[in-house]
């Protein structure tokens, strides 16, 4: 399934141009390998093929042209779950949610030597200085860019991760240093969906360490603003708070983020 030997209807080029006034970078990324990582979640091994050098920075994505059921290419963002310099090989996992996606259809039926058009890297969801602790909040299409950015944390730094899955099958290994923990919170079973009552009340109760922290919302957008708003009123900082929304119903690409200041 190659995107780049079909024929590019109107929506490519307009969403390409788009992505080029925002200063995007432009890449192709050939498929190297896929693998599943979890029964609901695929990695696809890419190699970034391009003009200038690749350096993304953990928790940033792609923007991703893809095709729907019909033929016609949409933006998609993925987060880099990895990425090797000396290879140039990414690693990006997708949640398979629906296999009629056009996500879900591309980890699922992509061979090695397919290609893809792709922009970036991209985003403001990195780790950032002068916090004491740091925490992390998010579902399951959250883990690639929660794992990527506490692996990217300094040697000794305090943090904490809520991350809610479908069920225990879902959970995945992360190594982690003595000052990082992680919370998993399972579905037994469910789809992901809006407003999630076991996210919100975990955030709510938890108890944050002492300190100057900074805490990363990310997820299904309306979960975000009430999980925003809760740690406005508990006396956080809009500065110590950092919230985008992955996704929400009806909502076709694209993220939604939340304003900081």
């Amino acid at each position: 399934m190659s995107t780049q030997d079909a024929q590019s209807p109107p929506a490519e080029s307009q969403i390409a141009e788009m992505m080029r006034r925002r200063g995007l970078k432009e890449w192709w990324l050939t498929v190297a390998a896929t693998a599943p990582v979890t029964p609901l979640m695929r990695r696809v091994t890419v190699k970034v093929e391009g003009k200038e050098a690749f350096e993304p920075t953990p928790g940033q994505d792609m923007v991703l042209l893809l095709p729907d059921l019909t033929g016609n290419l949409g933006r998609r963002h993925y987060t880099i779950r990895r990425y090797d310099p000396a290879s140039g090989l990414a690693d990006i996992d997708l949640v398979i949610h629906s296999k009629t996606s056009p996500g879900a259809r591309w980890a699922l039926e992509a061979a090695p030597g397919d290609t893809v058009s792709a922009f970036g890297p991209r985003g403001r969801n990195v780790i950032r200085p002068g916090a004491d602790w740091r925490l992390f909040v998010g579902d399951e299409t959250c883990i690639p860019a929660i794992f990527g950015m506490i692996e990217a944390l300094p040697a000794g730094a305090t943090a904490h991760a809520i991350i809610e899955v479908a069920d225990e099958g879902e959970k995945q290994a992360l190594a982690t240093s003595d000052g990082v923990t992680i919370d998993w919170l399972t579905r037994a079973g469910a789809p992901a969906a809006p407003m999630s009552a076991g996210l919100i009340e975990r955030l709510a109760n938890y108890q944050t360490p002492a300190g100057h922290g900074h805490i990363y919302v990310l997820g299904e957008t309306g979960t975000i603003r009430r999980q925003r708003h809760d740690l406005l009123d508990r006396g956080f900082g809009k500065d110590q708070i950092f919230g985008e929304g992955y996704w929400r119903p009806g909502r076709v690409g694209g993220h939604d983020h939340l304003a900081e200041h």
